[in-house]
């Protein structure tokens, strides 16, 4: 299900006109600014998701009171921490490595992931990498140019290591969908990650989510521009807003979309830690055909059901995904819903920042 933005219905209040009362609310009692813009986005999500209930007339009162509530329950929190702090220290000394078996196991891996390769990518990966040979004089030989010989390091390189991984956790992928899903995340091919669906394949499947950390964080080395947040518990819900908020402000987006991208995330994270057993929020920067914010949050939760009605202003249930939705949407330019029963859901939203 896709919409773009749709104006609100006569009985949806504008959350954009609460912001500055909020604001004033919070930072009257909370002085440090990043934890303020945090009280006052977690106080919108809490009045958007009720809204819907609360009498004509009253919504200022409720958002004052609701302001207060989460300023002291973020005293009461600090208070709990610091009376706790102690008990989370452990001071005993970690266990030394083996680094002698840990070599062996290593050049055992390298030498596993070599045999995968066919005997000519092993000959030019070889050539290249150990020989020092360049780019023109393998495309020479080949008859072939530097830059399709180049294409076919990366993804020589790209393969190899990925069989590096599993050899090393000594692992044979369980379905076909593995290796296709962990060779784009090598590649860093954005394209064909999307084409393979690899964020939600790594949602499902234990062996290529644990594979995948150094893929990743290799693909995202030199890159700047997207940010993916594990979703679990409240705290992650903090951290997604914060790094939309964080990531949106270099586009140079105004405090007030700030303050509704970061609620909008905060209300689809919410929504994975409420239904969903695992989830991540996906952060993406945009320039074309404008400078804008992609946020993808995607659940191995139990789906819905009836998309459109979970759409539908006021919807709520306990059974699925579904409560904040409809706010969410209207927070943003754009936003799609895909779902499918027993394998989870996918929200995609985009904020355009305004000429």
């Amino acid at each position: 299900m896709r919409s773009g933005n749709e104006p609100d219905s006569p009985a949806q209040p504008d959350i954009t006109s609460l912001i500055p009362l909020v604001r004033r609310v919070v930072g009257a009692r909370v002085h440090e600014a990043t934890v303020a813009e945090d009280l006052v986005q977690e106080t919108l999500t809490r009045v958007l998701a009720t809204a819907p209930r609360v009498e004509p007339g009253l919504l200022e009162s409720y958002a004052i009171v609701t302001a207060r509530n989460v300023v002291s329950s973020l005293w009461r929190e600090q208070d709990r921490h610091r009376r706790n702090q102690h008990r989370v220290v452990d001071l005993r000394p970690p266990d030394p490595p083996d680094t002698d078996l840990l070599a062996s196991e290593e050049q055992g891996a390298v030498t596993r992931a070599l045999a995968q390769l066919s005997e000519r990518e092993r000959h030019l990966l070889l050539a290249h990498e150990v020989n020092g040979r360049d780019t023109r004089s393998l495309a020479g030989e080949q008859g072939s140019t530097a830059g399709a010989v180049a294409a076919q390091l990366n993804r020589i390189r790209a393969r190899l290591r990925v069989e590096y991984l599993l050899a090393l956790d000594n692992a044979e992928p369980p379905t076909d969908r593995c290796r296709p899903v962990l060779l784009a995340l090598s590649g860093g091919d954005r394209r064909r990650q999307r084409e393979v669906d690899a964020g939600r394949h790594l949602l499902e499947c234990e062996l290529c989510a644990r594979l995948s950390s150094p893929l990743l964080e290799r693909g995202r080395q030199g890159r700047d521009d997207e940010v993916c947040i594990p979703i679990h518990s409240d705290g992650d819900i903090v951290a997604a807003r914060q790094a939309a908020r964080e990531l949106a402000a270099r586009l140079g987006f105004s405090r007030t979309d700030l303050t509704l991208i970061a609620t909008a995330v905060s209300e689809v994270a919410r929504n994975i830690v409420r239904f969903a057993e695992a989830g991540e929020v996906v952060v993406e920067l945009l320039e074309r055909p404008r400078p804008g914010v992609r946020v993808v949050a995607r659940d191995t939760g139990p789906g819905i059901a009836d998309v459109e009605q979970a759409m539908r202003d006021g919807y709520s249930t306990y059974h699925g995904l579904g409560l904040g939705l409809p706010g969410a949407r209207r927070l943003m330019d754009e936003f799609a819903v895909a779902s499918e029963l027993g394998r989870g859901t996918t929200v995609t939203m985009t904020k355009w920042r305004r000429r």
